[in-house]
């Protein structure tokens, strides 16, 4: 018990925090008088008594934390906070099932927006909220803004952020505490998140509409409050802001963070992964467009560039808006989309998938291979930029890609053997395994999840969780050296 308390009484701190944002969907049923205004003034009594509860159990253990009890509670905040925010529609909705109202928040929570709802339109105002708040909070990571408050109550947080955070942002100090640091990259998702609402609003959503898309949009979450998406609006110009901000949200917020603080767009350039970003979904939009349009699936290439555009930035980026149904294209764009959202986000981003950096790094390490096999003997280094890579680091990606290869075809093969078709299958897999939302099929943009039974279900809602976390956050549990000692 010593070993897990002290873990558990963070726990219950991060739980007690988490309660208060329930605050901001209950403001708005009292404002908006709807229907779930009971929901979340239960909901939040009894996240924050079961938090205050945690927190006491584990006090007399508080300690500094470790490296593995960041691994452990990370997991625990993204196994139980779900849990915890499935309340509000459990309680308005008795109807629902647990599964279906986990695989929802949890959705919400990695920025995945795969959805089992329908009725979005109609649903209250405060429940539409709360989806896309939590869209939000997991965008930047919710641990990351643990450790901008924890250590004001004595918890350390370097160990919480190195396991949250993905790729090279866990070394890249922006100033010299980690509660700073955690700061500065909420502000900086703040402010931009504040733009792209102000943008959404001037472009003719509702003031409402336009929050919640934004939260969607800089968290890469991909919730709507309409079961048509984006797709609702039908306007080229509530369009074309969320492709801006998508953009800018699948590049790394360090990078963001230093243009701002330089007044340069230097940062830019001096990031490697930016040029491959933005160049291949350019090219893949306007190839895409050509190939569809070639196919007769629109009457002219601006028709077919604006709606390829929108759908190919949303579903590469992985955040899983739709403006009409892609799955109704010839199958190579949807699929080419798909693999996009393997690879088009950056280290930093609120995206999911392989990331850029870890792409080009495995072409190099392919391309050093190859001369290798001409030159045995010469000394052959990755480079990344003018940067060479300590080989510890590439092989260490290879074992990542390498795990992310398995457990998509480990996957797959578990939901067909459940009886789901493979395009359905597959899709799913690396739609949730990339926290991208809408496959294909029976997941496909013109459906969502609520078809699939209990068990695919789980399984895809694990999916995400391994997507968020990427794979080595999780896994590393299931080691007996992370237990022993």
């Amino acid at each position: 018990m010593h070993r897990i308390a002290p873990v558990l009484h963070v726990l219950g701190l991060v739980i007690l925090i988490f309660s208060f944002t329930m605050l901001a969907p209950l403001l708005t049923a009292l404002v908006e008088h709807d229907a779930a205004q009971f929901a979340f003034d239960e909901s939040f009594v009894i996240t924050l008594i079961a938090g205050f509860l945690l927190w006491l159990f584990g006090r007399r253990w508080r300690r500094e934390l470790k490296v593995r009890d960041g691994f452990l509670l990370v997991l625990l905040v993204w196994t139980g906070l779900p849990a915890l925010a499935t309340l509000p529609l459990l309680i308005y909705a008795p109807g629902m099932s647990f599964t279906d109202a986990y695989f929802e928040m949890i959705s919400a929570m990695t920025t995945t927006g795969a959805t089992v709802m329908s009725g979005l339109d109609t649903l209250p105002p405060s429940l539409n909220l709360w989806r896309h708040l939590l869209n939000w909070l997991g965008g930047m990571g919710i641990i990351v803004l643990a450790v901008a408050i924890l250590p004001l109550l004595g918890i350390g947080g370097r160990q919480l952020l190195k396991a949250e955070l993905p790729g090279p942002i866990k070394d890249s100090k922006l100033t010299p505490r980690i509660a700073d640091t955690a700061k500065l990259l909420w502000a900086m998702y703040a402010a931009l998140t504040v733009l792209c609402a102000v943008a959404l609003k001037l472009a003719g959503m509702s003031w409402f509409d336009a929050v919640c898309h934004a939260f969607a949009t800089l968290s890469l979450g991909g919730f709507s409050t309409h079961d048509a998406s984006v797709g609702y609006f039908d306007s080229p110009l509530i369009e074309a802001v969320p492709i801006v901000f998508m953009l800018l949200a699948a590049l790394n917020f360090v990078t963001h963070f230093l243009a701002f603080r330089q007044r340069s767009l230097a940062a830019y350039r001096h990031d490697p992964e930016v040029r491959g970003v933005l160049g291949l979904i350019l090219l893949s939009c306007l190839g895409i467009s050509l190939y569809v349009w070639l196919a007769g699936t629109y009457p002219s290439y601006l028709t077919a560039l604006r709606h390829v555009s929108f759908n190919l930035v949303s579903i590469a980026t992985d955040c899983g808006f739709a403006s009409t149904d892609f799955g109704a294209w010839p199958m190579f764009a949807p699929m080419w989309m798909l693999f996009l959202s393997c690879v088009a986000a950056s280290s930093g981003s609120t995206g999911g998938g392989l990331k850029m950096i870890r792409a080009v790094l495995m072409y190099r390490q392919g391309i050093r291979e190859l001369e290798r096999q001409l030159h045995p003997a010469a000394r052959l280094p990755v480079k990344i930029g003018t940067h060479a890579v300590p080989n510890q680091i590439v092989f260490a990606v290879q074992a990542f890609v390498m795990m992310y290869i398995a457990t998509v075809v480990t996957m797959t093969l578990v939901l067909l053997a459940s009886g789901l078709d493979f395009v359905s299958a597959f899709s799913a897999v690396i739609a949730c395994i990339n926290n991208a939302g809408p496959g294909l099929n029976e997941v496909g943009p013109a459906t969502n999840y609520a078809g699939l039974n209990d068990f695919q279900t789980w399984l895809l809602a694990f999916t995400m969780l391994l997507g968020r976390l990427e794979l080595f956050t999780v896994f590393v549990l299931f080691t007996r050296t992370f237990w022993r000692g």
